[in-house]
């Protein structure tokens, strides 16, 4: 009487084992960009928060406020260490508003980067195309 072995060899498992190894090595640091990608989002929506109060600010008071905690209400974050005024204030029509990420708690691509939201016109448009992030974790629209 033969029996027939029901199985996979150790060759066929060892394929198994290198295939997922190598799926392993392309997803880790795609998922890696991704994280960083959406850590950078909240240093997006916390400078676009800023974007109205800091407009109408300049359109009743003819020049823009000291420091950004004047008109923007959240200006820190989980993954972002600040937002703040770095150039522009007083009565120029010209803005800067940085957001820098935090130095621990975020990826280590983006730590202590910067990104900067811009306008030149009194806050009726605004920019996106500045910091120290690389664009790659940027927003299309901020590249």
């Amino acid at each position: 009487m033969n029996k027939i072995q029901k199985g996979f060899t150790l060759i066929e498992l060892m394929i198994v084992v290198a295939i997922i190894g190598i799926l392993a090595a392309v997803a880790i640091p795609a998922y890696q960009d991704y994280i960083a990608r959406s850590q950078v989002s909240e240093a997006i929506s916390l400078t676009a928060g800023g974007k109205t109060p800091m407009a109408e600010f300049f359109a009743d008071k003819g020049q823009w406020p000291a420091s950004a905690t004047d008109v923007m209400g959240t200006t820190s974050g989980k993954y972002v260490a600040s937002v703040a005024i770095t150039t522009g204030a007083g009565a120029t029509g010209a803005l800067e508003l940085t957001a820098t990420m935090a130095s621990t708690g975020v990826n280590s691509a983006v730590a202590g980067g910067t990104l900067i939201l811009s306008t030149g016109d009194g806050g009726k448009s605004w920019g996106c195309s500045g910091g120290t992030l690389s664009s790659k974790f940027r927003p299309a629209s901020c590249r």
